[in-house]
C-alpha cells in the first residue's frame, strides 16, 4: 500500500513529470534522498510504471477513437492473438474480457474511414472471428489514476 507522503510525491510527479527529485524534495517539504527512496520503491512495486510523456492521439491527427470487441477462436488462445494485434499501430489497448465477447479494444484512427482500414487489419489478424465495433463520441473523464491514489492514500490512514 501506500502513504500520504507515496500519495504526495506520484501526484506532483503526475502533474509535473520533468520536475527534478531535488525540486520535489523542496516542494514536499522531504529530504531529497526520502523523494528518491519513494520513487524507486514505488517503480519496484511496480505502482510507478513509467514518467513517459503522455501522448494526446488526437494530437498526432488520430481524432476517431473506438472500441472493439472481439470474438477469438478459442483452441488458439488469447496471447497469440494479442501479440499479433501488438503488430497494428492503432490498437492502443487490448483486454481479455467476460461476457459476449472475448476481448475488448480500444484503437484510434484519423476519420471513420481510417477506422474501416484499421477494422480490416484487425480481423484480417489470424484467431480473429468476428469485431463489432462503437465509436466514442466524447471522452466525459479521461483516463486516470490519481482519485485511486488518493482513495489508496487516505484507506493506510485509516
Amino acid at each position: 500500500m501506500i502513504d500520504e507522503l507515496d500519495g504526495r510525491v506520484i501526484a506532483l510527479f503526475a502533474a509535473e513529470p520533468r520536475i527534478g527529485v531535488l525540486e520535489a524534495s523542496r516542494r514536499l517539504g522531504v529530504a531529497r534522498g526520502t523523494v528518491q527512496a519513494r520513487l524507486d520503491r514505488l517503480a519496484r512495486q511496480g505502482v510507478v510504471r513509467g514518467f513517459g510523456p503522455e501522448i494526446d492521439p488526437a494530437a498526432l491527427g488520430y481524432t476517431v477513437t473506438a472500441f472493439v470487441t472481439l470474438q477469438i477462436r478459442q483452441p488458439g488462445g488469447h496471447d497469440p492473438v494479442a501479440e499479433r494485434l501488438a503488430a497494428v499501430p492503432e490498437v492502443i489497448e487490448a483486454h481479455t474480457i467476460t461476457g459476449a465477447g472475448d476481448m475488448l479494444l480500444r484503437v484510434v484512427a484519423r476519420s471513420n474511414q481510417d477506422l474501416q482500414r484499421v477494422i480490416d487489419m484487425i480481423v484480417d489478424v489470424r484467431g480473429v472471428e468476428r469485431a463489432s465495433s462503437v465509436i466514442s463520441l466524447a471522452t466525459q473523464i479521461p483516463q486516470r489514476t490519481l482519485p485511486l491514489v488518493t482513495a489508496a492514500a487516505r484507506a493506510e490512514h485509516r
